[in-house]
């Protein structure tokens, strides 16, 4: 059983897809598994697959019912100990993260997280994700730090594989969100790593599909915290994000 489970679902992203994989197959850590779900991609992309495929623990092309339709395949077939997602565009921070992450965990984890570094799609740095949003990394988390939005990118977050829920489909555009949250309801024990474990990709699924998912963020963290508690929350979510834009006018 390898520790790590990587998995980077994919559909027509062969111009970002080498990227992510190449900061799996460049760790100086080895105790991982790496699988491949793609959405039946018609652009090239099963070439590149094919040009790794050794290197590769499972691979699949076939027609899904979305992306969390796909990771939830990819919870179905992943064999570590723990599961991390580092989808198409995404990558792992540098070479050394998975050691350095791995090197201090305790081996009792059941969450370990981390910051994000934003990058564009010209590949220029945009900043760390607890800095160039109003949601700062908290240094304890908890299901409960979700109140106010979603605090750890999806691509710094991973869970226990054997404690791990599937995707709710229902959730069609905030999924993650969801799935983050329970996670951590089942996790016993969080850790920080104090790291920085990716590079996210700006620009992608939720941005493209910014108004229906915090829509949908919203009914996530409405079955969480309740009717009104959510909607004082997100009161204060519509106040701090004007009072993030204000301080960044000032600082610039």
């Amino acid at each position: 059983m390898p520790l790590i489970s990587v998995v980077t679902v994919t559909y027509n992203a062969a111009s970002v897809l080498e990227a992510t994989m190449r900061s799996v197959f460049e760790q100086t850590f080895t105790d991982y598994e790496y699988l491949i779900i793609d959405g039946g991609s018609t652009d090239g992309t099963l070439e590149i697959i094919g040009q790794h495929a050794s290197r590769l623990a499972y691979w699949i092309s076939e027609p899904d019912a979305g992306l969390y339709d796909a990771m939830n395949k990819g919870l179905q077939v992943a064999r570590g100990r723990y599961v991390w997602f580092m989808n198409a565009g995404d990558r792992i921070y540098d070479r050394d993260t998975m050691a350095k992450m791995f090197a201090a965990a305790p081996s009792d984890a059941d969450v370990l997280y981390g910051d994000a570094l934003f990058f564009d799609p010209t590949g220029r740095d945009l900043g760390l994700r607890s800095r160039v949003t109003p949601h700062a990394l908290p240094a304890r988390l908890t299901w409960q730090s979700f109140r106010f939005g979603m605090v750890v990118c999806h691509q710094s977050f991973l869970m226990r594989r054997s404690l791990a829920p599937e995707y709710d489909l229902s959730h069609r555009y905030s999924a993650d969100v969801d799935w983050e949250i329970r996670c951590l309801k089942a996790a016993k024990r969080t850790v920080h790593t104090q790291l920085v474990l990716s590079r996210y990709l700006t620009g992608g699924f939720s941005r493209k599909n910014h108004r229906r998912s915090l829509q949908d963020r919203y009914i996530v963290l409405q079955k969480h915290f309740g009717v009104l508690p959510n909607l004082l929350n997100h009161a204060w979510i519509l106040l701090r994000g004007v009072l993030f834009v204000l301080q960044k006018r000032r600082r610039y």
